[in-house]
């Protein structure tokens, strides 16, 4: 248990540490598979026929390096950080803050050995095998108890907005990934899930969608709550809304799922309803982008000189494009030109980088320096991290949508007789020079991650073991 003396000299502030430097690692990595899947869309024959490094087993290792190791390293990191402060007590349990971080890593580890193997279920986000899912049950049951009984030991009867969007957070992401797993084992590296058919792939999109809108933008906007007011030293433009914006994200998120599954077995009116939740979650999604970026109203001109605000203000303005994008890309007309082709690559990216990796980039240089009690290496390289992050993402999205749009005309364009006017191969060679194109992108994208390394290893390795400074 934690000790009884909450002052501030007790935070745990070591658990945090281990967390955000691991998120570093992890993020590098996970970029540096992205490109290389890029470069083999581009150039098959990059693999050299290895069944290892092949894009089908390399691709749900880059989700979910990305996803589950970066993003969640920076999400177990932000919220022991923000609950222990604006709790103004100490983690729950020294023991479950441990058990979580060397059982997520344990978890990450696994999946690097069993995806390559070619060892998975086949499920979008969820391709871990049974025993893996299992492991990750133990550590998420650690993961609750420690975040809610940090909470219970809070010394104040407010809970912070940040920490209703992270509890909100756990608890959807316990539910889908519990719910979309069940299966029956047959041996230690396979199994049969109990739903089948057009069930198999409802719940599936209810997992898949929702661990969009928990694990990557529910659970971010909490760290937006809490870093953009403290990085801009202003108070949240509107507690009011804040709290609009939770309840209403939250109801209809969980919903808005089938409309992934369009003109396929699904019931229309199944499809519909998930468009019609879709479409509604554009008003409390830019009612939280309006909520963040007016917290500058009297201190716009920080943004001259500070590249960590610009990061902040940029990831959400990548928020509020892509759950614009999102919503009418639900709409079945939409649909129809935009299903399986790149605009859809290129929407997901334009949130997965320009919002979630944008907005912990910004939060880790915001945090780190106040972990190790010294100041940022360099503010320079932030802003060069930043230019790089935003050029690299702007370059990928871009050639996806043109990809993406030229590629679902090119497929329903027929001649006179009715007959389909390009072949397949045509629109895959017509595809060839924007999948280049994106790869650029991304290595753009992590050359700015690799300077963030640099100087966040400076920054940790100058500090000399000052204390933490309590602001």
């Amino acid at each position: 248990m934690g000790q009884k003396n909450d002052s501030i000299a007790t935070y745990d502030y070591g658990i945090v540490k281990m967390f955000s430097v691991m998120s570093i690692a992890y993020a590098v990595v996970g970029f540096l598979v992205g490109i290389i899947l890029a470069l083999e869309l581009a150039f098959p024959e990059l693999n050299g026929g290895i069944p290892y490094i092949s894009f089908g087993r390399l691709r749900p290792l880059h989700t979910s390096a990305v996803i589950f190791a970066f993003g969640g390293s920076v999400l177990f990191a932000t919220t022991y950080y923000v609950v222990q402060r604006t709790c103004r007590a100490r983690l729950f349990s020294d023991f479950l803050s441990k058990l979580t971080f060397w059982g997520w890593n344990l978890i990450v580890v696994l999946v690097v050995v069993t995806y390559p193997l070619g060892l998975s279920q086949g499920m979008e986000y969820a391709e871990m095998i049974w025993p893996i899912d299992l492991l990750i049950v133990v550590v998420w049951v650690a993961y609750f108890i420690n975040f809610v009984g940090t909470l219970a030991k809070r010394k104040d009867q407010h809970i912070f907005v940040a920490n209703w969007f992270f509890l909100a957070f756990i608890i959807t992401v316990a539910l889908l990934h519990i719910i979309n797993n069940l299966a029956v084992p047959v041996s230690i590296t396979a199994s049969y899930p109990v739903w089948s058919g057009v069930q198999s792939a409802m719940i599936q999109w209810w997992y898949g969608h929702n661990a969009v809108g928990f694990f990557l933008t529910a659970a971010f906007l909490g760290m937006m709550y809490y870093f953009v007011p403290k990085q801009a030293e202003r108070p949240i433009y509107s507690y009011r809304l804040s709290i609009v914006h939770f309840w209403s994200l939250v109801f209809l998120y969980i919903w808005a799922g089938p409309h992934h599954l369009h003109y396929t077995a699904l019931p229309d009116w199944a499809g519909t309803l998930g468009a019609t939740f879709s479409i509604m979650l554009l008003l409390p999604s830019w009612g939280g982008m309006i909520n963040g970026i007016m917290t500058l109203s009297g201190a716009w001109h920080k943004l001259r000189t500070d590249p960590i605000l610009r990061f902040f203000i940029i990831s959400l303005s990548f928020y509020g494009m892509s759950t614009f994008e999102g919503p009418m890309m639900a709409i079945k007309e939409v649909n129809a030109l935009s299903h399986y082709t790149d605009w859809t690559v290129g929407h997901v990216h334009s949130g997965a980088l320009g919002w979630v990796a944008m907005v912990s980039f910004a939060s880790l240089y915001h945090m780190i320096p106040k972990l190790w009690g010294t100041t940022i290496h360099s503010v320079k390289l932030i802003n060069l991290h930043f230019w790089l992050a935003t050029v690299g993402v702007v370059i990928y999205i871009v050639a996806m949508w043109i990809s993406g749009v030229m590629q679902g005309l090119m497929w329903r364009a027929y001649d006179d007789f009715g007959n389909l006017t390009y072949s397949f191969a045509e629109t895959v060679a017509a595809m060839h020079p924007y999948y280049f194109i994106r790869a650029i992108g991304g290595i753009v994208f992590l050359l700015g991650a690799l300077v963030m390394v640099y100087n966040i290893y400076m920054t940790i390795s100058t500090a000399k073991d000052r204390p933490v400074v309590a602001a």
